[in-house]
C-alpha cells in the first residue's frame, strides 16, 4: 500500500510549505495544489457566481489526476487533498454562487472518483483561527485573494472545522497551526515533524 500523506486545512495555514518539507523529510514526492499555472483561479475570485461550478471540477479532475499517479509510487504528500475540496464547493453552493444542480453533479463525480483510488495513510488538518489565516494571506500577497472579503475566509474556516469534526475516510491527525511557524522556528519544525512521524508510526501497526 502506497503512503500517501494528505496536508489540508483552509486557505492560509501554511500547507504548502509545510508539505514541501514533510516530503523532503521523509524521502517522498511532493504534489504541489494546482494553483500558480490554474487559469481560473483569479476569475473566480473576481466572479464566484461564473466560475464556482468549473473551479470546482477543475481541482477535481487535478486531484483524481494526482491520486491515480500517486497509485504508482511508494509514498507521496499531498498539498490539500480531493477530500477536502468539497467543504469549498458545499459553501459555493450554500452561499448561492453554485447551484443545487450543479453540487450535486460534483458530489456524484466526486463519489465515482473515490472508488477508483486508495485512501491516504494520514491525513493532516492544520487548524488555525480566521484572523491568522487571514494575516498571512496578506503576507503572501495573492492579489486575487486580497479582494476576498473576511466573512468569506470565515464561513470558509467554519466549514472546516465541521467538516474534519466528523472526516474518517483515514487516520486523522490535527495540528494546531496558531502559534507554530514551520518556515522560521526550527523547533516548533521539529515539533510538527516529531507529530507526524509518531502518528504514522502508529497507523502502521494498526
Amino acid at each position: 500500500m502506497e503512503s500517501i500523506i494528505c496536508i489540508d486545512g483552509v486557505v492560509g495555514a501554511g500547507k504548502t510549505t509545510l508539505g514541501e518539507i514533510v516530503a523532503k523529510e521523509f524521502a517522498l514526492e511532493f504534489f504541489r495544489e494546482p494553483v500558480d499555472d490554474n487559469p481560473l483561479l483569479d476569475k473566480f475570485y473576481y466572479d464566484q457566481k461564473r466560475y464556482s461550478f468549473p473551479l470546482q471540477v477543475y481541482f477535481l479532475n487535478k486531484r483524481f489526476r494526482m491520486l491515480k499517479e500517486a497509485s504508482q509510487l511508494s509514498g507521496c504528500v499531498m498539498d490539500r487533498s480531493i477530500y477536502g475540496d468539497v467543504i469549498f464547493a458545499k459553501l459555493l453552493m450554500l452561499g448561492g454562487n453554485m447551484s443545487s444542480e450543479e453540487f450535486a453533479l460534483y458530489e456524484e463525480l466526486l463519489h465515482n472518483m473515490l472508488e477508483h483510488v486508495s485512501r491516504p495513510r494520514l491525513m493532516v488538518y492544520l487548524d488555525i483561527t480566521t484572523d491568522n489565516a487571514i494575516a498571512r494571506i496578506k503576507e503572501r500577497g495573492r492579489d486575487f485573494e486580497q479582494v476576498v472579503p473576511r466573512d468569506y475566509w470565515e464561513a470558509l474556516n467554519q466549514h472546516y472545522n465541521a467538516y474534519f469534526k466528523h472526516y474518517n475516510f483515514s487516520e486523522l491527525l490535527t495540528i494546531d497551526a496558531n502559534d507554530l511557524d514551520w518556515r522560521k522556528s526550527k523547533e516548533d519544525l521539529r515539533y510538527v515533524l516529531e507529530l507526524i512521524d509518531s502518528k504514522l508510526g502508529a497507523v502502521k501497526t494498526k
